[in-house]
């Protein structure tokens, strides 16, 4: 399936991110090492969402930008020159691997943006669209008419907004969205990241997903290492995790 990081600290160019490591995002996107469930390349686009270091530590979602494409990764000619001159400190982005029969369209991919975050699924939700139908019902119809795409990460990441615009604990909402999507359909593998652009919110819940601490106050959070890091450690199936660049805590989903 897709794969995806985020990191929040001192900043850094995207480029030092998505591009440069030896295991980087670009890479992953044609030779990942660790994708389950289905696929083995991510060519259905990609995203990359940060916060503007002017933005300061009251980010907004209009605040939040975003450069996203239905194309590879690898064949995007402005990626790289982009990448080298913006710098941030709080970035998440992704590569795709659509599921069979959902559309491939920029918006489509990750990263989702609202409330004040960036979002990104890993995974599939079984039975879509049929098994998520009722929960969908309970969404305000403007959310389900102004979707991102018609997909099941754009819908997890409504059904997550919609808690975050209620004022549930980031956490909280994470934890509370992949336990009724669970429900409602068994099997789907639900591996969720979720920053403000202060810390870094994440689900394992069928997919790999490690952290390190890669520099001094920096934290990253991804679906494999990007690089040798020897302070990668991998996360348990079926945890929550919250992180910030001073520490970090594992809990049972």
């Amino acid at each position: 399936m897709c794969r995806h990081l985020a990191y929040v600290g001192p900043p850094v160019t995207l480029a030092a991110l998505l591009l440069e490591p030896p295991h980087s995002l670009l890479r992953q996107s044609w030779a990942p090492r660790e994708m389950r469930g289905g696929g083995t390349i991510n060519a259905d686009g990609f995203g990359v969402g940060w916060y503007p270091i002017s933005s300061g530590p009251t980010s907004s979602a209009a605040e939040a930008v975003r450069y996203r494409r239905a194309s590879p990764m690898w064949s995007d000619a402005a990626l790289a020159g982009l990448a080298r001159v913006t710098t941030s400190g709080a970035i998440l982005a992704a590569v795709r691997s659509a599921t069979a029969g959902m559309p491939v369209t920029e918006g489509a991919c990750a990263p989702f943006a609202g409330a004040g975050f960036l979002f990104s699924h890993n995974g599939r939700v079984m039975g879509w669209p049929g098994s998520v139908a009722k929960l969908a019902e309970r969404l305000p119809v403007t959310d389900l008419l102004t979707l991102d795409a018609p997909t099941d990460a754009a819908l997890l990441w409504a059904l997550l907004r919609h808690r975050l615009r209620g004022g549930a604990d980031p956490a909280a909402a994470l934890a509370a969205t992949v336990s009724e999507v669970d429900a409602a359909a068994p099997g789907s593998r639900l591996n969720l990241l979720l920053t403000d652009g202060r810390r870094v919110y994440a689900t394992t819940a069928g997919h790999s997903l490690s952290i390190a601490f890669p520099a001094p106050g920096a934290v990253a959070v991804a679906s494999e290492p990007y690089d040798d890091d020897p302070t990668w450690q991998p996360v348990p199936d079926r945890s929550l995790v919250v992180a910030s660049p001073a520490t970090y805590t594992v809990e049972d989903l």
